[in-house]
C-alpha cells in the first residue's frame, strides 16, 4: 500500500471541509451541532493541513489531475514551496478563527446557522484549491466559487439594506478584477492555448506582452487585495461582515491574491523588468499611506481594522516591488531580502488582524457597540480580550518583540541595505520611499493606540457598558491560539525564515538560509551581524525581567507609608466619561495636518440645537473622482438603453429600416 503524499492529504483536507459543510445542512436550526461539533472539526482539519504545508516545506513539487472539469479540460493541481507557505497560513490561521466562530455565531443572526457552515467551509476549501491550481481553468473555477461563498457569508445579515449593498459592491469589483485576472493568463498562454501554467512557463513572451500581463495580474489581484484605487469594497464589506468571517477575509483571502501577484510575477513570467517594480511600488505606497491615514481618523472599530488591513496590503505591494527591482539587476541577495519580508509580513498580517478582527467580535457580542464613541474601559469588563488584543495592537504597531516588527524590519533592511542602483532615478526614489514606509508605521502605531485606547482604557462612555460580559471558552482558545501564532512569528524570526526560504529559492533562486544557519536560531543578521542584527528572545527576556525587577521593587523596597487622597484634577472639578478624550478628538491632530487627503463634513453645535453636539464624517476622494462618476456614466447608458426599447412596433421598424441602410451603404464596394 503506497502512502499517501502531502497534496493528496491536502485535495482529502478539501473535500472534508465540503463534507462538515455539508453536514450543516443536516440539521440546519441546531446551532448546538453546527457550534460545538461541525466548526471544531474544520479546525481540526485546517491543524492538518498546517502540519501538512509545514512539513512539505523544502521538498520537491509534487502535482495531480483530477479528471473533473471540461472534457479534456481536467483540473491539474500542484504543491510547491510557494504554495505550501500559503497553505500553511491558511491551516494554521484557520484554526484560531474556526474554533473562535465556535463560540461566536448564534441564532437569530440572519443566515440560518447549517447555511452559514456551508457556505465558510466551501469559502475554506475553495482557497485551498486556489492555492493548489496549476492551471488557468482550476484556477478561476475555485477564484470565483471563493468570492461567491465570501459574498454570502459578508451579507450574513442580509435584512440591512447596508449590509446588501456592501455585498453588492464587493462582487462587483470581485468579478472586475477576475476579468483582468483570466485576461493576464489569455495573454501568457501565448495564442497556444495551452491554459496549464506549465505551458504558460513554456511561453517566452516579448516585453511588451508580459508587461501587458503583468499590469493585468496586478489590477486583478490588487482588486481582491485591496490596493488603491480598487479598494472601495474592503471598508464597507468587513464592517457588514460577521467577525470571523472579517477576520478570514483579512487574514486569509488577501494573502490569495499576493500568492496570485507572486505566482504570475516571478513564476509564469520569465521576464521581469525593472519599471514593473516601480508601479508595484508606487501603487504600494500610495496604499500603504492612503489606508493607514484613514485608519487613523475611523470611529468605527471594524473600517479602522479595514483601513489598517489596506495599510498592511500595501507595505506587501512595497515589498514585492523593491524585490522585482532587484531582480531586474541581478542583485539576487537584496531581492532574497524583499522577498523574506512579503512572505513574512504576509504570515505575521494573517495572524495578528485576524487576532484583531475576532477581538472585535467579541466587544461587539459583550457590548452591542461598534462606534468607539460609546466604548471605553472595557479592560475591567473583558480583561481575556483586552490583553490578547494588546498583543495583537503591539504586533499591528510594528513594535517588538512581536511579529509585525520582523517584517516591517525585515522591510527597512531591504531599502537601507540597497547599495547604488544601476538607474540614478531610482538612487532618488528608494530613499523616499523608505522615508514614506517610516511614516506609515509610525502614524500605524497612531492608529493601534487609538484603537485600543478608545475601547478598553479609561472610563466607560455608556452606562451599558457595566453589563458588558468577557469572551466564553471557545472565543477565547480561538484568541489564544492567534496571540500565541503571533508570539512565536516574533521570537523565532530565524527559524521561520529558515522554512520559508525554499520559497524564495524557488521563486529567485537565492534565499537568506546560510546567512541565518552561520548565526544560530537566536539572532536574525539577514545581511552580517555587523552590519544589523536583531535578538529577539534577547529582547524579550529583557522585557520580561524588567517587568518583574520593578514589581518586586515596589512591593519590597517602598517605605509602605500610603496616604490616598483624590487625584489632581488639574483644576476642572468634572472627570466624568465625557472629560474623556473622544474617538475624533484623538485623530484631529491628523485631520488637520494631512486635511488635503480626506473628504470630510462637519456639523457644528448651535444654539437651536436640543442636544448640542459635534461630529465630523470622513468620506473616500475617490469615490467622487473615480466611482461616483462612473456610476452615473453607466445610469444615463441605461436610461439611454430603456428609451430605445420604447415597446412600440414603428420605432422597433424604424431601428430594423437604418439598420439595413448602414449594412449596404458598408457592403458597398
Amino acid at each position: 500500500m503506497t502512502s499517501l503524499l502531502p497534496i493528496d492529504i491536502l485535495l482529502i483536507a478539501a473535500c472534508a471541509w465540503l463534507a462538515v459543510g455539508l453536514l450543516g445542512l443536516v440539521a440546519p436550526r441546531n446551532t448546538r451541532f453546527i457550534s460545538k461539533t461541525l466548526f471544531p472539526l474544520g479546525a481540526a482539519i485546517g491543524m492538518v493541513a498546517g502540519f501538512v504545508a509545514l512539513d512539505s516545506l523544502g521538498g520537491p513539487a509534487q502535482t495531480a489531475v483530477l479528471v473533473i472539469g471540461l472534457p479534456d479540460l481536467p483540473f491539474h493541481l500542484r504543491l510547491d514551496n510557494l504554495s505550501a507557505v500559503f497553505v500553511l497560513l491558511l491551516g494554521f490561521v484557520s484554526v484560531g478563527i474556526s474554533i473562535f466562530a465556535a463560540g461566536y455565531f448564534r441564532k437569530g443572526e440572519g443566515t440560518a446557522p447549517g447555511l452559514l457552515c456551508l457556505e465558510y467551509h466551501v469559502f475554506l476549501a475553495s482557497m485551498l484549491m486556489v492555492l493548489l491550481a496549476d492551471d488557468a481553468y482550476a484556477f478561476m473555477v475555485a477564484w470565483e466559487t471563493m468570492a461567491l461563498s465570501s459574498f454570502f457569508l459578508v451579507t450574513t445579515d442580509h435584512r440591512h439594506e447596508e449590509i446588501r449593498r456592501a455585498g453588492f459592491l464587493y462582487l462587483l469589483i470581485a468579478h472586475v478584477g477576475a476579468i483582468a485576472i483570466l485576461l493576464s493568463f489569455g495573454v501568457m498562454t501565448g495564442g497556444a492555448g495551452d491554459y496549464s501554467f506549465a505551458g504558460m512557463r513554456a511561453q517566452e513572451l516579448s516585453p511588451f506582452w508580459a508587461s501587458v500581463a503583468f499590469l493585468l495580474a496586478l489590477a486583478g489581484f490588487g482588486a481582491k487585495a485591496g490596493l488603491v484605487p480598487l479598494h472601495v469594497w474592503l471598508p464597507e464589506a468587513h464592517p457588514a461582515a460577521p467577525s470571523p468571517v472579517s477576520a478570514m477575509m483579512s487574514g486569509v483571502m488577501l494573502k490569495t491574491a499576493i500568492y496570485g501577484l507572486l505566482r504570475v510575477s516571478f513564476d509564469l513570467l520569465h521576464t521581469t523588468i525593472w519599471w514593473w517594480g516601480v508601479v508595484a511600488l508606487t501603487v504600494g505606497l500610495i496604499t500603504a499611506l492612503f489606508g493607514v491615514l484613514y485608519s487613523t481618523v475611523q470611529n468605527d472599530m471594524k473600517r479602522l481594522l479595514a483601513y489598517s488591513s489596506i495599510e498592511n496590503i500595501g507595505l506587501i505591494a512595497v515589498g514585492i516591488g523593491l524585490t522585482l527591482i532587484f531582480h531586474a539587476y541581478r542583485m539576487e541577495g537584496l531581492a532574497a531580502l524583499a522577498m523574506t519580508a512579503v512572505l513574512y509580513h504576509c504570515l505575521a498580517h494573517s495572524a495578528f488582524k485576524s487576532l484583531l478582527f475576532l477581538c472585535t467580535g467579541s466587544v461587539l457580542h459583550a457590548t452591542k457597540e461598534r462606534s468607539l464613541g460609546k466604548l471605553g474601559g472595557l479592560i475591567h469588563r473583558m480583561p481575556w480580550v483586552a490583553w490578547l488584543a494588546l498583543a495583537g495592537v503591539i504586533a499591528s504597531a510594528g513594535l517588538p518583540p512581536l511579529s509585525g516588527f520582523v517584517s516591517e524590519w525585515l522591510l527597512l533592511q531591504s531599502f537601507l541595505f540597497s547599495p547604488g542602483l544601476p538607474h540614478p532615478w531610482l538612487n532618488m526614489v528608494v530613499p523616499v520611499a523608505a522615508a514614506l514606509v517610516v511614516l506609515v508605521a509610525a502614524l500605524a502605531g497612531f492608529a493601534m493606540v487609538k484603537f485600543y485606547a478608545i475601547i478598553f482604557l479609561g472610563q466607560m462612555r455608556e452606562p451599558g457598558l457595566k453589563d458588558a460580559h468577557d469572551a466564553g471558552t471557545w472565543e477565547k482558545v480561538g484568541l489564544a491560539w492567534l496571540a500565541l501564532i503571533t508570539l512565536l512569528l516574533g521570537i523565532l524570526p530565524s527559524t521561520v525564515i529558515s522554512r520559508i526560504d525554499a520559497a524564495t529559492r524557488q521563486l529567485l533562486g537565492a534565499g537568506l538560509g546560510d546567512k541565518l544557519h552561520e548565526q544560530g536560531w537566536w539572532m536574525l543578521a539577514p545581511i552580517s551581524p555587523e552590519r544589523a542584527s536583531y535578538e529577539p528572545m534577547i529582547f524579550l527576556v529583557t522585557i520580561a525581567a524588567t517587568l518583574l525587577l520593578g514589581r518586586w521593587l515596589v512591593r519590597h523596597l517602598y517605605h509602605g507609608r500610603v496616604r490616598r487622597t483624590a487625584a489632581w484634577d488639574c483644576g476642572y472639578y468634572f472627570q466624568g466619561p465625557r472629560a474623556q478624550d473622544t474617538a475624533e478628538g484623538f485623530s484631529q491632530p491628523i485631520r488637520r495636518i494631512f486635511e488635503p487627503m480626506f473628504r470630510m463634513e462637519r456639523h457644528f453645535p448651535t444654539a437651536r440645537d436640543a442636544q448640542p453636539y459635534y461630529s465630523v464624517k470622513v468620506e473616500d476622494h475617490f469615490w467622487h473622482w473615480l466611482y461616483l462618476p462612473v456610476a452615473n456614466a453607466v445610469g444615463r447608458v441605461s436610461t439611454l438603453i430603456v428609451a430605445l426599447q420604447g415597446g412600440r412596433i414603428a420605432v422597433y421598424l424604424m431601428y430594423s429600416f437604418i439598420t439595413l441602410l448602414v449594412l449596404l451603404l458598408v457592403a458597398r464596394p
